[in-house]
Protein backbone atom coordinates (compact mmCIF):
# COMPACT_ATOMS: atom_id res chain seq x y z
CA UNK A 1 0.00 0.00 0.00
CA UNK A 2 1.51 3.45 -1.08
CA UNK A 3 0.75 4.80 2.37
CA UNK A 4 3.17 2.27 4.43
CA UNK A 5 5.29 1.40 1.20
CA UNK A 6 6.54 4.43 0.49
CA UNK A 7 8.87 7.17 1.97
CA UNK A 8 6.21 10.25 0.82
CA UNK A 9 3.45 8.25 1.81
CA UNK A 10 5.10 7.53 5.24
CA UNK A 11 5.26 11.24 5.51
CA UNK A 12 1.61 11.64 4.53
CA UNK A 13 0.19 9.64 7.42
CA UNK A 14 2.82 11.52 9.62
CA UNK A 15 1.31 14.44 8.75
CA UNK A 16 -2.38 13.50 9.12
CA UNK A 17 -2.21 11.72 12.39
CA UNK A 18 -0.24 15.22 12.93
CA UNK A 19 -2.40 17.36 12.10
CA UNK A 20 -5.71 15.37 13.68
CA UNK A 21 -3.99 15.76 17.04
CA UNK A 22 -3.61 19.53 16.64
CA UNK A 23 -7.02 19.80 16.42
CA UNK A 24 -7.52 17.63 19.34
CA UNK A 25 -4.63 19.91 21.61
CA UNK A 26 -6.59 23.11 19.78
CA UNK A 27 -10.11 21.52 22.01
CA UNK A 28 -8.60 20.46 24.91
CA UNK A 29 -7.14 23.79 25.43
CA UNK A 30 -10.31 25.87 25.15
CA UNK A 31 -11.98 23.21 27.58
CA UNK A 32 -8.99 23.93 30.61
CA UNK A 33 -8.96 27.83 29.94
CA UNK A 34 -12.38 27.15 31.36
CA UNK A 35 -11.12 25.50 34.77
CA UNK A 36 -9.56 29.24 35.44
CA UNK A 37 -12.60 31.09 34.94
CA UNK A 38 -14.94 28.87 36.84
CA UNK A 39 -14.32 25.33 38.44
CA UNK A 40 -18.16 24.45 38.32
CA UNK A 41 -18.56 25.04 34.36
CA UNK A 42 -15.24 23.16 33.55
CA UNK A 43 -16.72 20.07 36.19
CA UNK A 44 -20.03 20.56 34.07
CA UNK A 45 -17.46 19.55 30.53
CA UNK A 46 -16.13 16.78 32.22
CA UNK A 47 -19.42 15.30 33.49
CA UNK A 48 -20.71 16.17 29.93
CA UNK A 49 -17.68 14.02 28.38
CA UNK A 50 -16.55 11.35 31.42
CA UNK A 51 -17.53 7.39 30.31
CA UNK A 52 -20.00 8.60 27.39
CA UNK A 53 -19.78 6.39 24.47
CA UNK A 54 -19.27 9.11 22.67
CA UNK A 55 -16.27 10.28 24.94
CA UNK A 56 -14.99 6.34 24.76
CA UNK A 57 -15.41 6.29 20.98
CA UNK A 58 -13.15 9.38 20.83
CA UNK A 59 -10.30 8.86 23.48
CA UNK A 60 -9.69 5.25 21.10
CA UNK A 61 -9.82 7.36 18.15
CA UNK A 62 -7.56 9.54 19.83
CA UNK A 63 -5.11 7.09 21.08
CA UNK A 64 -5.23 5.54 17.54
CA UNK A 65 -3.93 8.09 16.00
CA UNK A 66 -1.45 8.62 18.73
CA UNK A 67 0.57 5.84 18.40
CA UNK A 68 -0.07 5.55 14.52
CA UNK A 69 1.93 8.82 14.73
CA UNK A 70 4.49 7.30 17.19
CA UNK A 71 4.97 4.28 14.88
CA UNK A 72 5.48 6.19 12.14
CA UNK A 73 7.40 8.26 13.53
CA UNK A 74 10.03 5.85 14.38
CA UNK A 75 9.81 3.98 11.12
CA UNK A 76 10.90 7.61 9.28
CA UNK A 77 13.47 8.07 11.59
CA UNK A 78 15.15 4.49 10.99
CA UNK A 79 14.68 4.73 7.36
CA UNK A 80 16.31 8.12 7.27
CA UNK A 81 19.29 6.91 9.88
CA UNK A 82 19.69 3.50 7.36
CA UNK A 83 19.49 5.68 4.39
CA UNK A 84 22.21 8.07 5.40
CA UNK A 85 24.73 5.29 6.86
CA UNK A 86 27.82 5.90 7.75
CA UNK A 87 27.65 9.25 6.41
CA UNK A 88 25.79 10.55 9.63
CA UNK A 89 29.28 10.05 11.40
CA UNK A 90 31.24 12.26 9.11
CA UNK A 91 29.03 15.23 9.80
CA UNK A 92 30.81 17.35 12.10
CA UNK A 93 28.44 20.92 11.56
CA UNK A 94 25.03 20.70 10.83
CA UNK A 95 23.65 23.14 8.03
CA UNK A 96 22.60 26.33 9.37
CA UNK A 97 19.34 26.21 7.32
CA UNK A 98 18.18 22.86 9.43
CA UNK A 99 16.15 24.00 12.11
CA UNK A 100 17.16 22.52 16.06
CA UNK A 101 13.64 21.17 16.17
CA UNK A 102 13.91 19.52 13.07
CA UNK A 103 17.27 17.89 14.05
CA UNK A 104 15.63 17.15 17.17
CA UNK A 105 12.06 16.15 16.84
CA UNK A 106 12.74 12.59 17.99
CA UNK A 107 14.05 13.57 21.36
CA UNK A 108 11.58 15.90 21.51
CA UNK A 109 8.72 13.36 20.33
CA UNK A 110 10.17 10.93 23.54
CA UNK A 111 9.69 13.94 25.70
CA UNK A 112 6.23 14.62 24.92
CA UNK A 113 5.39 11.13 25.42
CA UNK A 114 6.79 10.84 28.80
CA UNK A 115 5.07 13.84 29.85
CA UNK A 116 1.67 12.51 28.34
CA UNK A 117 2.49 9.53 30.33
CA UNK A 118 2.36 11.42 33.22
CA UNK A 119 -0.76 13.41 32.14
CA UNK A 120 -2.68 10.14 31.50
CA UNK A 121 -1.57 9.24 35.02
CA UNK A 122 -2.91 12.59 36.98
CA UNK A 123 -5.97 12.84 35.10
CA UNK A 124 -7.49 10.13 32.71
CA UNK A 125 -6.76 7.36 35.11
CA UNK A 126 -8.42 9.36 37.74
CA UNK A 127 -11.20 10.77 35.62
CA UNK A 128 -12.33 8.65 32.55
CA UNK A 129 -11.05 5.03 33.42
CA UNK A 130 -11.53 5.69 37.15
CA UNK A 131 -15.35 6.53 36.13
CA UNK A 132 -15.39 2.94 34.04
CA UNK A 133 -13.72 0.43 36.66
CA UNK A 134 -14.15 2.27 40.05
CA UNK A 135 -10.72 1.73 40.73
CA UNK A 136 -10.23 4.72 42.89
CA UNK A 137 -14.00 5.05 44.79
CA UNK A 138 -12.48 8.24 46.99
CA UNK A 139 -12.08 10.32 43.85
CA UNK A 140 -14.53 12.19 42.32
CA UNK A 141 -14.14 11.78 38.58
CA UNK A 142 -16.00 14.39 37.64
CA UNK A 143 -14.59 16.94 39.45
CA UNK A 144 -11.62 17.67 37.42
CA UNK A 145 -11.37 21.43 38.85
CA UNK A 146 -10.48 19.53 42.24
CA UNK A 147 -7.94 17.77 40.67
CA UNK A 148 -5.93 20.33 38.51
CA UNK A 149 -5.96 22.14 41.60
CA UNK A 150 -4.76 19.60 43.79
CA UNK A 151 -1.84 18.62 40.95
CA UNK A 152 -0.89 22.55 40.32
CA UNK A 153 -0.48 23.16 44.06
CA UNK A 154 2.76 20.97 43.86
CA UNK A 155 6.26 22.74 42.28
CA UNK A 156 7.42 19.57 41.10
CA UNK A 157 4.37 19.15 39.05
CA UNK A 158 4.57 22.80 37.36
CA UNK A 159 8.38 22.40 36.60
CA UNK A 160 7.58 18.72 34.90
CA UNK A 161 4.56 19.94 33.05
CA UNK A 162 6.33 23.41 31.78
CA UNK A 163 9.24 21.75 30.68
CA UNK A 164 6.80 19.27 28.77
CA UNK A 165 5.02 22.11 27.52
CA UNK A 166 7.87 23.18 25.96
CA UNK A 167 9.03 20.67 23.83
CA UNK A 168 5.32 20.68 22.81
CA UNK A 169 5.87 23.59 21.77
CA UNK A 170 9.33 23.03 19.69
CA UNK A 171 7.78 20.15 18.15
CA UNK A 172 4.60 21.51 17.24
CA UNK A 173 6.21 24.35 15.57
CA UNK A 174 8.31 22.31 13.39
CA UNK A 175 5.71 19.29 13.07
CA UNK A 176 2.42 22.00 12.23
CA UNK A 177 4.80 23.70 9.13
CA UNK A 178 6.11 20.59 7.90
CA UNK A 179 3.23 18.61 7.30
CA UNK A 180 1.54 21.15 5.82
CA UNK A 181 4.61 21.50 3.14
CA UNK A 182 3.61 17.45 2.64
CA UNK A 183 0.78 17.82 2.26
CA UNK A 184 1.83 20.08 -0.96
CA UNK A 185 0.60 23.60 0.90
CA UNK A 186 3.52 25.03 0.08
CA UNK A 187 5.11 27.15 -2.22
CA UNK A 188 7.94 29.93 -2.47
CA UNK A 189 5.73 32.55 -1.13
CA UNK A 190 3.79 30.31 1.35
CA UNK A 191 7.26 28.50 2.61
CA UNK A 192 7.90 31.62 5.77
CA UNK A 193 4.32 32.33 5.86
CA UNK A 194 3.15 29.13 7.12
CA UNK A 195 6.19 28.57 9.36
CA UNK A 196 4.71 31.82 11.13
CA UNK A 197 1.66 30.85 11.33
CA UNK A 198 2.65 27.63 12.65
CA UNK A 199 4.53 29.59 15.29
CA UNK A 200 1.70 32.00 16.43
CA UNK A 201 -0.75 29.24 16.76
CA UNK A 202 1.69 26.33 18.30
CA UNK A 203 2.54 29.40 20.89
CA UNK A 204 -1.26 30.07 21.71
CA UNK A 205 -1.65 26.04 21.71
CA UNK A 206 1.02 25.92 24.57
CA UNK A 207 0.67 29.42 26.04
CA UNK A 208 -3.04 28.35 26.79
CA UNK A 209 -2.44 25.09 28.73
CA UNK A 210 0.82 26.66 30.62
CA UNK A 211 -1.46 29.57 32.06
CA UNK A 212 -3.65 26.83 33.41
CA UNK A 213 -0.50 25.47 35.41
CA UNK A 214 0.74 28.64 36.07
CA UNK A 215 -2.45 30.94 37.28
CA UNK A 216 -3.48 27.04 39.83
CA UNK A 217 -0.05 27.78 41.18
CA UNK A 218 -0.51 31.33 41.91
CA UNK A 219 -4.10 30.38 43.43
CA UNK A 220 -2.21 27.57 45.33
CA UNK A 221 0.80 30.17 47.03
CA UNK A 222 -1.76 32.79 47.41
CA UNK A 223 -4.11 30.45 49.36
CA UNK A 224 -1.07 29.23 51.49
CA UNK A 225 -0.15 32.52 52.78
CA UNK A 226 -3.92 33.13 53.58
Amino acid sequence: MWLSNSSVGRKVVMSITGLALILFLTFHMAMNLVAIISGDAYNVVCKFLGANWYALVATMGLAALFVIHIVYAFWLTIQNRNARGSERYAVVEKPKSVEWASQNMLVLGIIVILGLALHLANFWYKMQFNEITGVLPGVDPHDGAALIKETFSSPVFVVLYLLWLGALWFHLTHGFWSSLQTMGWNNKVWFERWKLVSNIYSTIIVGGFALVVVVFFLKSLMCGAC
